[in-house]
């Protein structure tokens, strides 16, 4: 059943500023898809890593040319997926929240990323609880949206919690295919506040969520974007936003006019390559909040 809205377009009632970031990216030299843990991965399909590497690099292109600043981290051999660099971290305040990943083919990237927060002058927080770092952490004003189901356990919630000292709100991810909350869930509005808009607002799909959760999200955002189940199976949602500039992929059409009614500007990226192994331009996407 499509979840798009469909109530006319009004014209936007705040104009939209793009807010400097800071990101954290890893290049793709090693990237291929030699195992399954989630179900976009299938190894037995041919990976071009030359063409991962290009797509990314259009995509670390393009925020350099927005007027954003990214660091970058050294791929390691054996490490296919340290591309997606969300999952290694989640940063507020210049400290950084340590991964502990579910996968033992992931659980090396934990201490690669915590290692380079160190070296970079990040306070760093090393995790006890199993979760995924940005993948399913996602700040939105003042409160971490916090996923779980897949990846990320509960009791992660409870630490991040501990570690920031805020609100933390817990959604229980119910499609496999939308196994990190950053694949079913996009923050449009990065600063809320002074400089910022006055309630950071967000883009979902519903059906990625319990009944539960929907009942929160509809609650707590209801201006919200429901985006569409075409647009995130092609994981529109998988994108970043700088508060006008949102990068989605181009393939997700009815997110793309979604947020240009209300006065964003959509930036398409194709990063298809990338998610043969189940991520996107979100995944690639680690913010680094000093």
């Amino acid at each position: 059943m499509s979840t798009q809205n469909t109530a006319p377009a009004e014209a936007p009632t705040e104009t939209r500023i793009a807010q400097h970031r800071r990101y954290l990216m890893c290049r793709p030299e090693h990237f291929t898809v030699s195992y399954t843990i989630n179900p976009w991965m299938e190894p037995a399909n041919p990976t071009d890593t030359a063409r991962a590497v290009a797509q990314w690099q259009t995509l670390y292109d393009t925020y350099l040319s927005l007027g954003h600043e990214v660091e970058l981290i050294d791929p390691i051999e054996g490490l296919p997926d340290m591309v997606y660099t969300a999952n290694g971290g989640f940063v507020i305040d210049n400290v950084a929240y340590g991964a502990r990943f579910r996968f033992a083919e992931r659980a090396a990237e934990g201490p690669a990323f915590m290692r380079w927060f160190a070296e970079n002058g990040f306070d760093v927080a090393e995790p006890v609880e199993v979760n995924e770092g940005e993948g399913d952490f996602l700040l939105v004003g003042d409160t971490i949206l916090a996923g779980s189901g897949f990846r990320s356990t509960d009791h992660s919630h409870r630490e991040v919690g501990d570690v920031f000292g805020k609100d933390v709100v817990s959604l229980k991810l119910v499609d496999p295919r939308f196994y990190h909350l950053d694949t079913a869930l996009s923050v449009l509005d990065p600063v809320e506040g002074p400089g910022g808009v006055e309630r950071a607002n967000i883009a979902y799909l519903p059906g990625a969520f319990d009944a539960a959760g929907q009942a929160i999200l509809a609650e707590r955002y209801p201006d919200a974007i429901r985006v569409d189940d075409a647009d995130g199976a092609v994981f529109g949602l998988n994108s970043a936003s700088d508060g006008y500039n949102v990068l989605i992929s181009p393939r997700a059409k009815g997110f793309e006019a979604q947020l240009r009614e209300r006065g964003y500007n959509p930036v398409l990226i194709d990063l298809s390559e990338l998610l043969l192994g189940g991520g996107g331009i979100k995944c690639c996407t680690l913010e680094l909040r000093r």
